[in-house]
Parts: C-alpha cells; structure tokens; sequence
C-alpha cells in the first residue's frame, strides 16, 4: 500500500487573515489540520505551533527511535494511537505555555485532527470541531464528533442535528489545544483499505459543504488534488465565511516496479495562509 496526498487552505470570501495550518510528512505518515482562535494574530500562531509540534514528534521520534510519552496513555489503544495522542499533548502544552508568557497571545487556542498511517494501520486523533471522513467504496463516513456546545447538545438529545446546522451558536467549541494545561483527545484506531480516502478538514469547509456533496465533488474528480479545489471552491460558493483547510489523503495499491525498487519518495508540507 501506498499514500497520496494534496492539501490546501484558503482564506476565504470573508476574512483577512488565515489562523488555518495544515502540514504532513508522508515518510512517517502524519497527517495535521489546525484551526486557530485568538486576537491579533494569535490564532495562526496557535495553530501553527500545533502542526509544526506534532510533526515534531515523530520525525524526532523516529530518529531516537522511540515514542515519549506526554499526557494518559490509553491501555486499550495501539502505540501508534498513543504516539498520536502524545503529540497531541504536548501541542497542548506549547500553545498554552506561549499564551501563558505572552501577553498578547492569552487567550489563543487552536482545534486539531490528525491521522497517523502506518502500513493498511491508521490512526486518528482530534481536539475540537475539525473533522475527519472517511471514503469508501462509495459511502462517506465522519469519523470524528465534534467538540461543541451544539454537537453536546445534540449528544444529549436536546436539539436535533438540523437545530444544530441552524444554531447561531456553531462556533463555540468545548475543547481545544491551549485553552488549559491539559487536554483529553479522542484517539481511534483504524485499519486502512486500498482505495480508502481520509479527509481531515476545518469547519470552514465542513459548515458550508455537507457531507454528501463532498462525496459527490470527490467521486467527480479525476484526481485528489482536483478534488481538494473543488471542495474549496465550494465552501467559498456557500459564503466561505471562515478559513477553509482540508488535507486529503489515498490509499493506493503500490506499483510492482516500486514493491521490487523501493517506496514512494519522502515528501512533506506544512503550510499556512
């Protein structure tokens, strides 16, 4: 198996300024969308910290080797989960330390999903209302829940998911990397099938494309980097009144010539608006 990947953010029909970050590095398969908050500028600062700290991690870990451990491991989750989860963790601390002795950084916060792709294994992690879908063999599937006020109350039974879409308060989240000293992501382990499609994405698409039309814009593409435009592109068309961020990533079959030579060539990409 092997992976392929195009992401892109946008600013908008609506901002100024990008507080979006997003960044991969396939030779050690991770995968990170951020969506910052804050005034002044300290929203893309937050959010940049959080994908350039994950990404971190694991290309220090796989040079010592070794996975260190910030925050509860899960017992009933994989290594892999856990690395996730610790990079996640320790983004956390970053951002809520550069808030802390910094004045005009208080108050800065950031959501973040990652997924973490090791051989057909796959891990996911997420803080916030970023999303991650899932495609496959034509059927779409949101493999994150969001960490809203809205999302909570529809957990509970108290509005409907159509109250939701229409509730004016879509934008508070519950949880997200900064806010406090500590941070509790929800981790999962997946296996990944060739042909799967893994989007991670920020509310700015997620709010104004449903998750049906992504299917349709993504089935109609002829290539993952023509479906992340076209995803883009319709975010803006339904108003694109926030930041819009997706990473998409596919699972394809390794070519014979590269099983017998070697794998795909090391790439990466971390990116701002």
């Amino acid at each position: 198996m092997a992976i392929q990947v195009a992401g892109k953010t946008d600013v908008g029909c609506v901002r100024t300024n990008n507080e979006d970050n997003f960044g991969y590095d396939t030779r050690h398969g991770i995968f990170v969308v951020c969506d910052g908050m804050g005034g002044m500028a300290a929203g893309e600062v937050a959010s940049k910290l959080g994908v350039d700290t994950v990404l971190d991690y694991f290309r220090k870990a796989a040079q010592n080797g070794s996975f260190p451990e910030f925050g509860k491991k899960a017992e009933d989750l994989s290594q892999m989960a856990n690395a996730l989860g610790s990079s996640i963790h320790l983004a956390n601390s970053m951002i809520h330390e550069s808030a802390a002795t910094d004045s005009t950084r208080s108050g800065m916060g950031s959501t973040i999903v990652g997924a973490y792709v090791k051989e057909k294994f796959l891990s996911i992690g997420h803080v916030g209302d970023s999303r991650i879908y899932r495609i496959r063999k034509g059927s779409i599937e949101q493999l994150t829940e969001d960490h809203s006020l809205v999302m909570e109350q529809v957990r509970r039974g108290l509005i409907s998911p159509e109250e939701a879409d229409r509730s004016d308060m879509q934008n508070i989240i519950i949880r997200a990397l900064g806010s406090e000293d500590t941070v509790e992501p929800d981790l999962e382990d997946l296996v990944l099938e060739v042909g799967d499609i893994i989007l991670l994405a920020s509310d700015g698409l997620t709010k104004h494309v449903k998750k049906d039309r992504i299917l349709e814009l993504v089935q109609a593409s002829r290539s993952i980097e023509q479906a992340v435009d076209a995803l883009i592109g319709a975010a803006k068309q339904g108003g694109g009144n926030d930041n819009i961020t997706c990473v998409m990533v596919r699972a394809v079959e390794l070519p014979w010539y590269r099983r017998l030579f070697g794998g795909l060539r090391d790439s990466w990409q971390s990116s701002t608006g």
